[in-house]
């Protein structure tokens, strides 16, 4: 059997960067979600990043893809990584509390680690991955706060529709590996947000009707921000973790994320940052520091 994959120093400094950026996401989504609808903001969010994408592919010169096989992995991967978790989330967060909700994406981690042993070998699932992600997970439901866990509700839809969504995520991560390896990052991601768009953009306009540009500056700015780095960009390092790292380890990613959104939040909009922030940082770091391995082997090493 072929060993894990490693997470290397760069994987670990992209995955980090990655974190910070879809951390910052929040708040320009807030922003822009005061003038225009969810399903509106998503599809400028990939319509808009997919136009970017695609003209730096051209500008590199690097090949456009025309077999039909890639064309479904591109729509597969905006159905698995967009359309369906962006939906499944947004109705789930009607009924229930955020910091239940960003709790659950979290759960993203556990899942993509779970799915990548069972269809790739060299991702099999060790002791220690599995111990550093479960700690990592309860290092983010501490920073948010371990009262929201106590509200789950198996019984509830809204909370199965949030924990759909993080399992749709962790397939994307699967069927990114499987159909649309070997593809340069750019390609992959302005690939993935044409199929996204070619969704998302029919469905904001029946639902919530015509696509305005009429909007305020703050809004465009909001936008400006998560179409040119929490989409474009980030889905450059998404694709590029995934290379370095696997399909597993990409969905870390997920365990950063709302401790950022934390941060920023308390930063940014003045919110007190409660002392179990701090705690549930500290609980996260030792589940990365586990999940490195090179540590722990350097401690094995020193017996």
């Amino acid at each position: 059997m072929s060993q894990s994959k490693n997470i290397t120093p760069l994987a670990w400094a992209l995955l980090a960067l990655l974190g910070l950026i879809w951390g910052g996401s929040f708040l320009s989504i807030r922003i822009a979600l005061d003038e225009v609808g969810f399903l509106t903001s998503v599809a400028h969010r990939t319509g808009w990043a997919m136009c970017l994408l695609w003209g730096y592919v051209w500008l590199r010169g690097l090949s456009f893809p025309k077999e039909p096989r890639v064309w479904i992995g591109f729509l597969g991967m905006g159905l698995l990584n967009n359309a369906i978790p962006f939906s499944l989330m947004a109705w789930g967060q009607l009924s229930i509390e955020s910091g239940l909700t960003s709790i659950l994406n979290a759960a993203t981690a556990i899942f993509g680690v779970l799915l990548a042993a069972l269809f790739f070998a060299d991702e099999h699932l060790s002791a220690r991955k599995l111990i550093g992600v479960l700690i990592g997970f309860a290092g983010v439901a501490t920073a948010i706060g371990l009262e929201h866990l106590l509200a789950f509700d198996i019984r509830s839809l809204a909370q199965l529709a949030v924990i759909g969504g993080t399992v749709s995520y962790a397939f994307a991560g699967i069927w990114a590996r499987k159909w649309l390896g070997g593809l340069a990052p750019e390609v992959a991601a302005a690939g993935m947000l044409t199929g996204s768009t070619l969704i998302m953009l029919p469905a904001a306009w029946i639902l919530e009707g015509p696509i305005t540009l009429a909007l305020e500056p703050i809004t465009w700015l909001a936008i400006g921000y998560y179409v040119l780095i929490a989409t474009a960009l980030a889905y450059l390092l998404y694709y590029r973790i995934l290379a370095l790292a696997g399909s597993g380890n990409l969905m870390l990613v997920t365990l950063l994320v709302p401790p950022v959104a934390i941060v920023l939040g308390s930063v940014v909009l003045g919110e007190a940052l409660h002392p179990r922030a701090y705690f549930g940082f500290g609980l996260l770091a030792i589940g990365l520091v586990i999940l490195d391995g090179r540590a722990v082997d350097a401690l094995q090493a020193g017996k």
